[in-house]
């Protein structure tokens, strides 16, 4: 927008009334939360606080928005979008229609919450009191709906995800107390959850509050957000049914901790689909090692059977990982080809390149079949992955050897094109032998074009 147009949105709402303004301010913020134009909501936004900067509900921050007060204890359990989510896990887009469904089911005790911190905005101590009142108010209406003696109301409530996620909520807010309290207790990291540790965690679960099964799920998710490796949780289950067999901790209640961290492997599996199919290989190491070690963990810990749902589950987990990575590695050897085969001169032009961007490709590509040959085993690949990087080897030294070769003989007109496939072949080689011998190649090449270029004699 240009100045004038900035200077006429600006006019406009400062003609708008102040109770207009304010609602137009709210709707804003919600917009900005449910993630709808942010930058133009947060453009019009400051444009609207600006001209309404007198009034005293328009310097507040944003926190003090009533839905955000009431819902800021749930921030631990938040996942942004809708797909599917895992026991313990909420929605951070069901939050808007639960708080309209609460404006309408309970509007006098939202009415009676706004007023409290509108008189008070400045003591935490009051707010915070008709927070929690407000918080258990909304347990209670939940409460009330998902057990069925509302008749169906739930389904008011909005999208499927909101109504698939009321439980989670409610117990969230009416356990509030309990969970701030345990999370209080837990160590910022857990980078080896050990006997000890195991133990501790375990002791401050034993509490009626956090066991029951609306609850528990919760507090595991704040261990597992403490945990170094997350599919440590299932440590919990393990020392809780005094053994590895499946059948025994499926029986108590903290079998949902595998469940859990079976979830979340999928998700592993899936963000590195996603983005070995972008080609963001840069975050493919990481994801691979998460994926190995809590795969080798749970199958190592957990006496898990083959026909089982967590066997089927941890199967489908592992064939998903092997048949990304197996037809990713399957097709590098073609691209090294395509760069480094020696076409006859008469099929190269004389303006003929190679793509930088290309060989910086093929380059991280190589470097991900040798990442996954760390990780091969547990992840189904191991074969592919050694037969693999075993031919790029071979096809990559023999093809330098030929190109520092050719270049001694090279006509002038392709020179540049076989200068620039030896280049890209000595960089293939620092990725699979390393920086010793892609020197040994480059001195090799620079001694071809130094025969190359010397003068001939006159006779």
């Amino acid at each position: 927008m240009n100045k004038s147009s900035i200077d006429r949105l600006r006019d406009y709402l400062a003609q708008l009334p102040q109770q207009s303004q304010m609602l137009l301010l709210r709707e804003y913020e919600r917009a900005i939360e449910r993630g709808e134009d942010v930058k133009v909501a947060q453009f019009v936004l400051d444009l609207l606080r600006g001209t309404i900067r007198g009034h005293e509900d328009a310097v507040r921050p944003r926190v003090e928005d009533p839905s955000r007060l009431v819902f800021k204890s749930l921030e631990p359990f938040l996942v942004d979008g809708v797909q599917a989510v895992r026991p313990g896990q909420i929605r951070r887009p069901s939050l808007l229609p639960v708080w309209q469904w609460l404006e309408r089911e309970s509007a006098e005790a939202v009415r009676e919450f706004e007023a409290a911190i509108a008189a008070s905005p400045d003591n935490v101590a009051n707010v915070e009191r008709a927070v929690k009142k407000l918080q258990q108010t909304a347990a209670a209406a939940i409460a009330h709906v998902v057990s069925g003696d509302a008749g169906g109301r739930a389904a008011r409530i909005g999208p499927t995800h909101a109504v698939e996620d009321l439980p989670a909520i409610g117990a969230a807010l009416k356990a509030r107390e309990q969970l701030d309290a345990f999370a209080g207790k837990l160590p910022g990291v857990m980078r080896s959850f050990g006997e000890a540790q195991v133990a501790s965690v375990n002791s401050a679960l034993n509490l009626p509050p956090l066991a029951t099964p609306q609850v528990l799920p919760l507090a595991l998710s704040l261990v597992m957000q403490r945990l170094a490796a997350p599919w440590q949780i299932i440590r919990l289950a393990v020392k809780i049914a005094a053994s590895d067999d499946e059948l025994r901790v499926a029986a108590t209640p903290y079998g949902v901790a595998v469940t859990m961290a079976l979830a979340d492997l999928h998700n592993v599996a899936a963000n590195l689909r996603v983005d070995i199919r972008r080609g963001r290989l840069d975050s493919a190491p990481a994801l691979l090692k998460i994926a190995h070690d809590g795969v080798r963990g749970l199958r190592t810990e957990l006496d898990m059977r083959n026909d089982s749902a967590w066997g089927r589950q941890m199967a489908a987990i592992r064939v998903e990982i092997s048949s990304t990575l197996q037809s990713e590695i399957e097709s590098v050897p073609g691209r090294v080809r395509r760069l480094l085969r020696q076409r006859p001169d008469k099929e190269i032009a004389p303006t003929a390149t190679i793509d930088p961007s290309e060989v910086e490709e093929v380059v991280a590509l190589i470097g991900f079949v040798a990442v996954c040959r760390t990780y091969a085993s547990e992840l189904a690949i191991n074969e592919v992955t050694l037969r693999t990087f075993s031919d790029l080897q071979q096809y990559v030294e023999k093809s330098t050897e030929a190109l520092v070769q050719s270049l001694r003989a090279a006509d002038a007109r392709v020179r540049g094109y076989r200068q620039l496939q030896a280049k890209t072949a000595i960089r293939f080689c620092h990725a699979l032998f390393g920086q010793d011998y892609a020197a040994l190649m480059t001195r090799a090449a620079e001694q071809a074009m130094v025969v190359v270029e010397k003068p001939k004699k006159t006779g």
